[in-house]
């Protein structure tokens, strides 16, 4: 008979692995491992070879060949290709956010050789407002705003320079490892600068409550958002929910999170009592005459933590997540299912740690499983509509898989084999038939491809909040293309800044020139939105975006169509009109669909249009008691022309 006593200390045994065989329960657990790290995502990417199609004369790069042979799996056919024009408005909101000019539109149209498409794309790449557009993509992931959240909502001082830094980026073309490098670790790197350092202010730009009830826990919840944030936003996997316990789905245990946070635990934020404050930045000879008080000119402020020096306070497993309850002490190091081996130690610099640096080159190196990879697909996600995984920020086991992993590895492979740069990848990409395509696909297409996966035709969109508000002011004629620089405050209704529990606080006002700046220049305040970039689904900056919602609600019609704003473009875009096409109603009607729409009326448009500003002229002209009411009335009739254009379903949305 065996005791209870003996039973219980073999069941305990068991559990602490005292009876396995020697290195029993390491191979146990490297086995497990091992099959964890078979995970597609977890696997570095390998260069599969480009398809051979049956319809090779269909294909014009490489993305081509994996699309189609996808399709001609399915037995489906791609939509034939989008016309001229559709295909310049829609490049050119995709590439700098705003609809081609008329005068744009007729070199294009004029131009019939092979290259005119191709010559566009290049011209629109080196433009400076693609930086403009694609940094906004990308303040979506990085959770940018420019105020702490909570009830009192207080400013992030020179935050807006990261916003300059990352349209800079983009314009530059500035390699996607370097950038990585210099949004975690910017202030380690050889010969750190200004620049470098503001790029910094990516692992700052999460919430902060000024007032917080357990000082300690708020600390550790300001690392679990960075931590979270760059674990998202480069890696594209949800380690944050290893704070408390092991992941309950993905292969990440609590020691990974904190060993993970150990990387940032020796960051400091620059405080004064209630107050958020900012630091100047410059190179180490700038930043040491600055602090001896000689000019030095002064250097501007950014919004970035600091290191104390190169000793790192101990990380501890906390239990529970409670930073009252700490367990052991970890090291740094990157969750043991993204590599076969962890990398050597940080070693730290004479005034920080090291070790941001350390994570920035594991995650750059070009074996890493996820960082290229999770880059690719936001590109393509923006370029096409939905990534060719749908869950951007999660590429972990409970993520979508890929619809076409080949095509993934290939590009995240074409990423680093180009060092890094991300313009080649969109050329790559538009300039393809796949993003050629016509949206008007067959319904047995249609049928078998309900969500657009397979990309047998184009996905129509919606225009996002800040391209839409753009492309208003750009048809309009009221765009200010000025760039960088503080942020803008547009107008706001007052009812809505009543709404605030202080009425108006922490909103600024600029004049009419500076309020039409493009969107990116609008500050972002977390608890006070422009009415017209909330309503069309501008993203909650609490955390990273991977992918916007898309709503259609009452509220948006109407204040679209009696807001102050869009009365107001409406207004002006008359005005042009009146400018451009003299009083002839068939020419300003011309002009209107050329600037709004990209392509002159259809003769039924045209027939409607002019009969509705005749009808409006033969009221006026019945009803009028003096010839500045005439005027007056004729101007209502053209503005309500225009209001009606820019709330078409075809102005609203990529085609």
């Amino acid at each position: 008979m065996i005791s209870r006593r003996l039973i219980l200390g073999l069941a305990w045994a068991i559990v602490l692995g005292a009876l396995a065989p020697a290195d029993g329960l390491g191979r146990t657990r490297s086995s497990r491992l091992k099959k964890q790290q078979n995970h597609w995502a977890f696997r570095p990417p390998q260069r599969p070879a480009v398809p051979v199609v049956r319809d090779a004369g269909w294909v014009r790069t490489p993305v081509d060949a994996f699309v189609l042979a996808r399709l001609e799996k399915k037995g489906m056919a791609p939509a034939p290709p989008a016309d001229r024009r559709t295909l310049l408005r829609r490049v050119y909101l995709d590439l700098v956010g705003l609809p081609p000019t008329p005068g744009e539109q007729r070199a294009f149209l004029q131009d019939r050789s092979p290259q005119a498409y191709a010559r566009v794309v290049d011209d629109l790449l080196s433009r400076p407002q693609y930086g403009e557009r694609w940094a906004r993509h990308w303040l979506d992931v990085a959770r940018y705003a420019e105020s702490n959240g909570y009830e009192r909502d207080g400013a992030k001082p020179s935050a807006w320079r990261y916003r300059d830094y990352v349209i800079n980026a983009f314009n530059q073309d500035k390699p996607y490892d370097r950038f990585v490098t210099e949004q975690l670790a910017g202030d380690e790197i050889p010969g750190s600068t200004a620049e470098t350092q503001i790029a910094t202010t990516f692992l700052r730009l999460g919430t902060w409550d000024d007032e917080p009830a357990d000082p300690l826990v708020d600390r550790y919840d300001q690392l679990d958002d960075v931590l979270g944030t760059t674990a998202a936003a480069f890696l594209g996997v949800t380690l944050r929910c290893a704070r408390c316990h092991d992941h309950k789905f993905e292969p990440f245990s609590q020691v990974d999170y904190y060993r993970m946070l150990a990387v940032f635990e020796p960051l400091r934020r620059p405080q004064k009592d209630r107050a958020d404050l900012d630091r100047p930045v410059g190179s180490k000879a700038e930043l040491a005459a600055s602090q001896a008080a000689l000019g030095q000119p002064r250097l501007p402020r950014a919004y970035i933590w600091y290191e104390a020096g190169p000793k790192a306070p101990v990380t501890h497993v906390l239990g529970r997540g409670d930073p009252n309850k700490p367990k052991a002490a970890v090291t740094p190091g990157v969750p043991a299912v993204l590599t076969r081996q962890q990398p050597e130690a940080p070693r730290p610099t004479n005034h920080s740690t090291g070790r941001r640096l350390w994570l920035a080159r594991w995650m750059t190196r070009p074996d890493n499983p996820l960082v290229a990879r999770v880059l690719v697909n936001r590109l393509w996600q923006h370029h096409f509509g939905r990534g060719l995984v749908g869950t951007p920020n999660d590429f972990g086991v409970v993520g979508d898989p890929p619809s076409h992993p080949e095509l993934l590895d290939w590009l995240a492979c074409e990423l680093v084999a180009n060092g890094w740069r991300l313009k080649p990848l969109h050329r790559l990409m538009v300039l393809s038939n796949t993003y050629r395509m016509s949206a008007a696909g067959d319904a047995r297409a249609a049928r078998a491809d309900p969500k657009g996966q397979p990309w047998s035709h184009w996905q129509e969109r919606r225009l996002e909040a800040e391209a839409m508000r753009d492309a208003v002011l750009a048809v309009s004629g009221r765009l200010n293309p000025r760039m960088a620089g503080p942020s803008v405050y547009p107008t706001i209704p007052r009812a809505v800044l009543q709404g605030q529990s202080r009425p108006g606080e922490g909103w600024g006002k600029s004049d009419d020139r500076q309020a039409a700046r493009r969107s990116v220049y609008v500050f972002v305040k977390r608890v006070l939105a422009v009415p017209e970039l909330e309503l069309l689904d501008a993203p909650d900056t609490t955390s990273s975006c991977e992918q916007r919602p898309v709503s259609t609600t009452a509220p948006q019609a109407l204040t679209f169509l009696n807001g102050a704003f869009i009365n107001e473009q409406a207004r002006h875009f008359a005005d042009r009109l009146r400018r451009e096409a003299g009083t002839d109603v068939k020419a300003q009607v011309a002009r209107a669909f050329e600037l709004a729409l990209c392509r002159p009326p259809r003769p039924e448009e045209l027939r409607a249009a002019t009969d509705f500003l005749a009808g409006q002229e033969r009221q006026i002209d019945k009803e009028a008691q003096a010839p500045d009411k005439a005027v007056a009335a004729r101007q209502q009739a053209l503005e309500a022309f225009c209001l009606v254009l820019l709330n078409t379903n075809e102005f609203v949305y990529v085609n």
